[in-house]
């Protein structure tokens, strides 16, 4: 009996030396893509990511042209543009998963990341939201829609745009040229 609750207990610490580390930063999260299907952020580890909290019927909507465009121009070199729907401003987002994704494929052509629909600010606030907006040195509520998050390769965030910010100006695609994966 001893021998077999030695084994047991060997197997269980040699699995637990072999399982992973636990994930960190953005990539501790999964979340459902607009299919609704789960998509963990640890599955972009080793890419560059930009995370866009977006509106089909906001006054920036037409961001989405420059998010594509970045995508594009980055997207072979280790970049990821991660967009998510959100209703949190003057309902600027009232279409579903379906609805959105329609638009946005049909409009703008976007063929980058889109997640399902989440709240970004207020008592609804999505945990992925909450942890970006409490981190320190990006810290702060979601001020309107298309604001951006850059996160490392690691998953760390490296720098916040606001909403004017153009995803295409120098000081976001500088930015991303630091930021995306070195070639070994």
């Amino acid at each position: 009996m001893k021998l077999w609750q030695n084994l047991a207990a060997a197997a269980v610490l040699g699995l637990a030396a072999t399982a992973p580390a636990a994930e960190t930063g953005v990539h501790a999260f999964t979340l459902n893509l607009n299919d609704g299907s789960p998509k963990k952020l640890s599955d972009y580890r080793g890419k560059a990511l930009l995370v866009v909290n977006t509106a089909s019927k906001c006054g920036y909507t037409k961001q989405y042209a420059p998010m594509e465009q970045l995508y594009q121009k980055y997207k072979d070199r280790g970049f990821e543009v991660l967009a998510f729907p959100a209703n949190n401003f003057m309902g600027q987002e009232p279409g579903t998963n379906e609805e959105i994704r329609a638009f946005c494929t049909a409009t703008y052509k976007t063929t980058f990341p889109l997640f399902a629909k989440i709240s970004v600010k207020g008592d609804d606030i999505h945990p992925f939201y909450k942890y970006l907006t409490t981190l320190p040195g990006f810290d702060g509520d979601i001020s309107w829609n298309f604001n951006k998050f850059l996160v490392d390769p690691n998953g760390k965030v490296v720098a916040r745009f606001g909403t004017k910010v153009d995803p295409m100006a120098e000081e976001v695609t500088k930015k991303i040229e630091e930021t995306l994966p070195k070639k070994p």
